[in-house]
């Protein structure tokens, strides 16, 4: 399907006589081609962003949002963009939107270094230059192939939830289906990624696809946990769960990187800002969790439960993340399971809004195991303060600081809050 898809890129850049680039709605590179000249390849124009794209197969935020500035994620015809240093933008382009049922799916991108400025785009009643509508019938092809596969990929993906999320009677059906679909990929070994959150409105009316990467067999969005089908609403963010082939049994390096990956998406960045952006306990940006290895299907529920916990501890304690794998996360294997319960009553009241910075001097407190010193170093304050913080920490929860027992739900407690 990839070379496909370069036949098709190659064909619009001969036809034109520029270079041209295909990039998914996500900004994701698909293929690019060069203008070949009199039979000799010509020499590409050097424009950073265009080489960025090549190398790292994916275009900056930054980028997507000024070109998306022009209209393009609506454009029904091409777009004449001009060049902005700026921005990195050191070449103008048209942009060719890749159609299919009038839907956007991509975008063809040309570079102009001022041989296509007499190019005619057509509009008010003035037709299109017939190379151009000839680019447009092949980016329609284009458009074709991948709604197919965004179809392909979506029932590979309702197959895929149904295993994990759906009831125990019909997994043994989504199971044998996904096998058969899959093939050998099916024995593995595999992992699961989970990525949380993940933004599924796009501002438009058409579901955006899920992202398409090496390895991962299948992917699709989950509601978060309690949410119900409503939160996986496109209006607001779900859990989006990969099934990624490894190597082998013990290597993770491939669901690690397809985590990092998708943590590069824009609907995992969403309007949270980035990934791996959150401060201590403040539940910002989002992250990714990978679970321990399986083979084949049957033990998949199990793995995308530490997945998703692997993604939720990255998310409470920064230094785990921004991929986080469950078998590195320690104690938050436990109170993943913990934090579904609600908060023990005697420590309730210090989690309240007003409480904030006592429920950190706590934390900070207990994770420098009593050491009083080093806790009023880490946190930057006198130790006469800290004293009369932990007095008032006592008084809201009626816990005993020197007691072993207290300091344990005490520690507890808190972390469990901040993965809540």
């Amino acid at each position: 399907m990839r070379g496909d898809y370069q036949q098709l890129v190659d064909e619009i850049s001969a036809t034109l006589g520029a270079p041209a680039t295909l990039e998914d709605r996500d900004f994701v590179l698909i293929a690019f081609g060069a203008h070949d000249s009199e039979g000799e390849v010509g020499e590409l124009p050097l424009d950073p962003v265009r080489t960025r794209s090549i190398l790292q197969r994916r275009s900056t935020a930054a980028v997507r949002a000024w070109f998306e500035g022009f209209g393009i994620a609506r454009a029904q015809a091409p777009l004449r963009i001009p060049p902005d240093p700026a921005a990195g933008v050191f070449m103008g382009r048209i942009c060719l939107p890749v159609l299919h049922r009038g839907v956007v799916r991509g975008y063809v991108w040309l570079l102009d270094d001022g041989h296509l400025s007499d190019l005619e785009l057509g509009g008010l009643g003035t037709p299109p230059d017939a190379r151009l509508a000839q680019a447009m019938e092949t980016a329609a092809r284009i458009g074709a192939l991948l709604a197919s596969e965004e179809r392909a990929d979506a029932e590979l993906g309702e197959l895929l939830r149904e295993l994990l999320t759906g009831p125990a009677g019909s997994r043994g059906t989504a199971r044998a289906r996904l096998r058969e679909a899959l093939r050998g990929a099916a024995e593995g070994p595999l992992a699961v990624v989970a990525v949380a959150p993940w933004h599924t409105a796009d501002g438009s009316d058409d579901p955006a696809p899920l992202p398409r990467l090496p390895g991962v067999a299948a992917v699709c969005t989950v509601p978060p946990p309690g949410g119900g089908e409503e939160s996986e609403a496109r209006s607001g963010p779900a859990d989006l769960a990969a099934l990624v082939r490894l190597r082998t049994a013990t290597a993770l390096d491939p669901a690690r990187i397809a985590g990092e990956q998708l943590l590069r998406s824009p609907r995992a960045t969403g309007p949270a800002g980035g990934p791996g952006t959150a401060a201590r306990g403040s539940g910002v940006g989002a992250a990714a969790g990978v679970s321990d290895p399986r083979r084949g299907l049957e033990e998949l529920p199990a793995a995308w439960r530490e997945a998703r916990g692997a993604a939720r501890a990255a998310r409470a304690e920064p230094r785990l993340g921004p991929v986080a794998s469950w078998s590195e996360v320690g104690p938050y294997r436990l109170l993943t399971e913990l934090s579904a319960t609600a908060a023990d009553p005697a420590v309730r009241p210090l989690l309240e809004r007003s409480h904030t910075e006592l429920a950190r001097t706590a934390e900070v407190f207990l994770d420098c195991a009593g050491q009083a010193g080093r806790t009023a170093q880490q946190l930057g304050i006198h130790r006469q303060t800290l004293y009369y913080r932990l007095s008032r920490v006592e008084q809201l929860t009626g816990l005993d600081l020197d007691s072993g027992e207290d300091r344990l739900l005490l520690h507890i407690a808190l972390k469990s809050a901040r993965l809540r």
